[in-house]
């Protein structure tokens, strides 16, 4: 179902049960999978993907080359994944780099004019609110949330389940499960709400907190804290937090 005003180049992959809306724009790179709705005055160019289930609201534009010095016309790579919904005027740019790729994953609710930047990699069941940017490099974990006009330096990472409050400036990593906030952000404490709702267990829930004071209400330093976690770890959400915390970061952890 492609609306007559709608532009579509004839090589663009357009599967089964798409719809096209009015003045919509599609370029030669892109495929849309099964059921994906783009509703109207979409633009949609580069080596882009967009999965199945989709919905693109009017003015979004994705796969547009990134705002990023270095590029050169470079094949570099836009991919959105399945039941993912893109609101008004989200932006979500190619990679800079050659096959490079700017991700976002499944199920992944984008409210209205937020920015994703060159080879951010954002994952399954992220929220962001309106007017959330990222800057280049920034990985953002499965179910995390990112607050309305919050700010992302470019590289910064978030772990999975982890909540940033609408307004922050987030320069340093925010490991999984806490809570981030203010101008620049500092942590406030466990994404408790965030945790009961998706399931996590009694015990994970309070290993979190336990290494959450470690981390941040003791008067150890990373490393340190790093080594009281190890010796008493017991579940998979305490081992996630002492791996974010041991992985290469560009930027360090957020440690206020």
């Amino acid at each position: 179902m492609i609306h007559p005003t709608a532009i579509v180049h004839p090589n663009a992959r357009i599967d089964r049960g798409v719809e096209i809306g009015p003045y919509c724009i599609v370029g030669e790179h892109v495929s849309v999978g099964t059921g994906t709705v783009l509703q109207a005055h979409v633009v949609v160019n580069g080596w882009t993907e967009i999965g199945e289930g989709c919905e693109i609201y009017p003015f979004a534009s994705i796969g547009a080359a990134s705002q990023d010095r270095k590029y050169e016309g470079e094949r570099a790579c836009t991919r959105i994944g399945n039941r993912t919904t893109v609101r008004e005027y989200v932006s979500i740019q190619r990679a800079t780099g050659e096959n490079q790729v700017t991700a976002v994953g499944d199920d992944c609710l984008l409210l209205a004019y937020v920015h994703i930047a060159h080879n951010c990699l954002v994952g399954n069941g992220v929220t962001m609110s309106n007017l959330a940017q990222l800057a280049g490099h920034c990985v953002i974990g499965d179910n995390a949330t990112v607050g309305g006009m919050a700010g992302l330096h470019q590289f910064t990472r978030i772990g999975r389940h982890a909540f940033v409050g609408g307004d922050s400036k987030l320069t340093r990593d925010l490991p999984p499960f806490f809570l981030c906030d203010g101008n620049p952000a500092q942590t406030r404490g466990v994404n408790s709400v965030g945790l009961r709702r998706a399931g996590f267990s009694a015990g994970d829930r309070a290993e979190i907190k336990r290494f959450y004071k470690l981390l941040y209400r003791s008067n150890l330093n990373l490393s340190q804290a790093i080594e009281a976690m190890k010796a008493e770890v017991q579940t998979d959400s305490g081992r996630e937090i002492v791996a974010f915390l041991e992985a290469e970061s560009q930027l360090g952890v957020l440690l206020k």
